[in-house]
């Protein structure tokens, strides 16, 4: 069997480019790092989609930390939800993403849950 590919949601504080104060990271393991995306609220399940900014990839080690300072004096950083995601992105990184996340669960939401990103744009439904 294959290596099980995953994914996080991360609670990013203090990053000094964030007007906000306060974003979320969603990554997605695409071989040796993440492909990831900065949104400004989880998606409702079934709802509208929200921006989905992309940003350079992140390392692998941010799938299994629970909370951490980001580098650079970037912030802080801690895990909303992490879990196992089937199906592997496109190798195209402008091709629209559908994968099936797991573990959604922990934030009240039912499982599994269908992720789509197009065009800059993130939402979650159900199958």
């Amino acid at each position: 069997m294959g290596h099980q590919l995953r994914y996080a949601l991360l609670e990013h504080l203090g990053a000094p480019d964030d007007p906000g104060g306060c974003h979320l990271d969603l990554l997605l393991e695409d071989g040796d790092n993440c492909r990831s995306w900065r949104l400004e609220a989880i998606p409702q399940l079934d709802g509208p989609a929200v921006q989905a900014t992309p940003l350079p990839p992140h390392r692998l080690v941010w799938l299994d930390r629970e909370a951490a300072s980001v580098s650079g004096n970037r912030g802080w950083a801690r895990r909303v939800v992490a879990g196992p995601m089937r199906s592997a992105l496109p190798a195209d990184p402008n091709q629209p993403i559908q994968v099936e996340l797991e573990g959604m669960a922990v934030i009240g939401l039912s499982e599994p849950v269908v992720l789509e990103i197009t065009a800059e744009r993130c939402r979650m439904r159900t199958p």
